[in-house]
């Protein structure tokens, strides 16, 4: 089994590299379209914002490979909002694959921003396998709406998608890497699809 890790230049990659070797599996960190081709499983991980996130993926020249792979796929928090249309952060065009956009948690008194720490998931699909209602770990000011490709829900000051999928891409809001087992066990469903 080959994972490969998209080098997005905007991201702590080695705590997601670490991650899945604890389980087992060598993940190669890459933004070489050979090695991207030749992998069985990718992730997308992110952190920061959308547009630096697009401006890295273009500048690596990967934006129509994603776009266009047929590799089952993991985006990872921004990862997972990229996946859309739309961030509404700096107004930036994400990659399309999901006609969703990603809005900013409304401001409301009884709750902070970003929404940080952990918080549980709903999901009965496979990916979420042994884990419904399982705890993950969260940091984000922007999410998802409930939408046709939801797969995952969870509450902060309103009910968002934690999860997303369409055909071979898969997105998740939390960070695996930073969930203990139920991380674990994520990243695991997601090597075994």
């Amino acid at each position: 089994m080959k994972l490969v890790i998209i080098d997005t230049a905007c991201a702590n990659l080695a705590s997601l590299k670490f991650s899945l070797e604890r389980l087992g599996y060598k993940a190669e960190l890459s933004r070489d379209l050979k090695v991207l081709e030749s992998a069985d499983k990718l992730f997308l991980p992110g952190v920061g914002t959308a547009a630096k996130a697009m401006k890295n993926l273009e500048h690596f020249k990967l934006i129509e490979f994603i776009q266009r792979t047929k590799k089952p796929l993991l985006g990872i928090c921004l990862g997972m909002q990229i996946l859309g249309t739309f961030s509404e952060e700096l107004s930036q065009k994400t990659l399309g694959i999901m006609p969703f956009k990603t809005l900013k948690f409304e401001e409301n008194e009884n709750f902070t921003l970003p929404h940080m720490g952990w918080n549980n998931v709903k999901s009965e699909d496979e990916l979420f396998k042994g884990l419904n209602g399982a705890y993950f770990y969260f940091v984000h000011s922007y999410c998802v709406g409930l939408n046709d490709y939801t797969i995952a829900t969870c509450e902060y000051c309103k009910s968002f998608s934690a999860a997303v999928k369409k055909d071979n891409f898969y997105g998740v809001q939390f960070h695996p890497e930073r969930s203990s087992e139920a991380g674990e066990l994520l990243l695991r469903n997601f090597i075994l699809l």
